[in-house]
């Protein structure tokens, strides 16, 4: 196997696991309290569980920001450059968490009264959120420490990491749900422990192994890097939020058609999702390795690089579409036992097979412009893919109802794409 292909897998498979295993941590939540004796828990759980999502998913610039500019300082064998990125994500992290804490009751009350919750699920909405606010730190200043050790062609440690968040949350949770009979207070005490646990690992981990030194003040507050650093992630910030609007949108359309196509999208979306894990994974090796070849001005390693990532991409999304052509009613009858629903998804579940092939050039070309820290071509092509997606819903709706969305959301992600495809050549540009 050649040694850029070894390199791949090195990083994609540990960040495929890790891909898997994260949503164990909202899972094993709803696990817990569904045995409470009351949906009143599990509405409680979604509630708040879906509030962390999108705070959080705001801020997935700071791993992806570090894992770009880690890589290239890598590279370009710059410590120094390393160990400042390590060090100024961690105090924005900080920054922002502490904002996060400090805006905790507004940021509950306007969720809230956004998504219509009232009454005793309310109450324990507010009651969980309220605990796992205080992890805020511990969860950004991961996504620092990933971000940062994928940059530096680490992706074994976040994997563990993740391990090790998952079984502290389930050995917590369970101690004091069943011990110490503390309900909702304890499922949210146990992922706040593990939260920390996970982080304070990450930090043991870095420091013996990598022994970061911290910059001096003038170079971590340095004018142009701290210029390019906000750059790179205002980018990511706003292309996030482009795509959480085609997320919600996708979400609100099916839920205007009533519950069972409600249910039917949501059902066939865990496909997308399915496939997304994998594909992210070649995307954080895209990230690190792009990056570390244009941090050492390599542009010869750099296109095999880009070439064996988009052969594993095409590889992989051919291994979906076939998986989902033979096998597709078989995952959907694992996913939900509600016959009305799955005959019902069976209708669009064509949509479902061309997600693969339509949507892995997206997901390869997102790792590889991370790591060239080319963000503003990715805010870019997301702002054009996401105007597409809506423009087609508004023509395609009115008289194809769900297909339309359907047609639309394939529309955004083959034009993702496409518009990374035809800007590639601003990879190149410092070379």
């Amino acid at each position: 196997m050649r040694k850029i292909n070894r390199e791949i897998l090195a990083l994609a498979i540990p960040s495929i696991m890790t891909n898997i295993t994260t949503p164990l941590l909202a899972l094993m939540d709803v696990v817990i309290v569904g045995h409470l004796g009351s949906a009143v828990y599990i509405a409680a759980i979604a509630i708040g569980g879906t509030i962390f999502n999108m705070i959080y998913w705001l801020f997935g610039f700071l791993r992806m920001g570090s894992s770009g500019m880690t890589a290239q300082a890598n590279g370009a064998a710059d410590k120094t450059g390393c160990d400042t990125v390590l060090y100024r994500g961690g105090l924005i992290a900080l920054i922002v968490s502490m904002l996060i804490v400090c805006l905790q009751y507004p940021i509950i009350r306007i969720s809230t009264a956004i998504m219509d919750v009232t009454g005793e699920t309310a109450y324990m909405a507010k009651e969980y959120f309220s605990i796992l606010i205080w992890g805020a730190p511990a969860v950004l200043l991961t996504y620092v420490i990933s971000g940062w050790l994928l940059g530096m062609k680490d992706a074994k440690t976040p994997m563990w990491i993740s391990f090790i968040i998952n079984i502290s949350n389930i050995v917590v949770s369970l101690v004091l749900v069943i011990v110490f009979k503390m309900q909702i207070k304890g499922v949210a005490c146990g992922t706040l422990t593990a939260q920390w646990i996970g982080m304070i690992v990450g930090v043991s981990f870095i420091t013996v192994r990598y022994a970061p030194v911290l910059p001096d003040i003038k170079r971590l507050f340095k004018t142009d890097e701290l210029r390019r650093f906000f750059s790179v992630n205002i980018d990511i910030f706003l292309r996030t939020l482009c795509l959480i609007a085609v997320t919600v949108w996708f979400t609100r359309v099916g839920a205007s058609q009533g519950t069972i196509i409600l249910a039917v999208n949501t059902l066939l979306m865990q496909f997308f999702i399915l496939f997304s894990y994998f594909m992210d994974g070649f995307a954080y090796a895209g990230e690190s390795l792009a990056g570390y070849y244009i941090g050492a001005r390599d542009k010869h390693n750099l296109r095999l690089c880009i070439n064996a990532l988009f052969r594993w991409g095409a590889a992989t999304a051919i291994i979906f579409t076939v998986i989902y052509m033979l096998g597709g009613t078989w995952i959907m009858g694992l996913l939900s036992s509600e016959i009305t629903v799955i005959e019902s998804s069976k209708e669009y579940f064509y949509w479902v097979i061309a997600i693969p092939c339509v949507g892995f050039a997206a997901f390869t070309w997102d790792g590889i412009y991370i790591g060239a820290t080319h963000t503003r071509s990715m805010l870019i092509s997301m702002a054009i893919a996401t105007a597409i997606y809506f423009i087609i819903y508004n023509i395609c709706y009115e008289t194809m109802g769900n297909h339309g969305l359907w047609i639309a959301f394939l529309a955004y992600l083959l034009s993702r794409g496409g518009i990374l495809t035809l800007l590639r050549k601003r990879i190149y540009y410092n070379l």
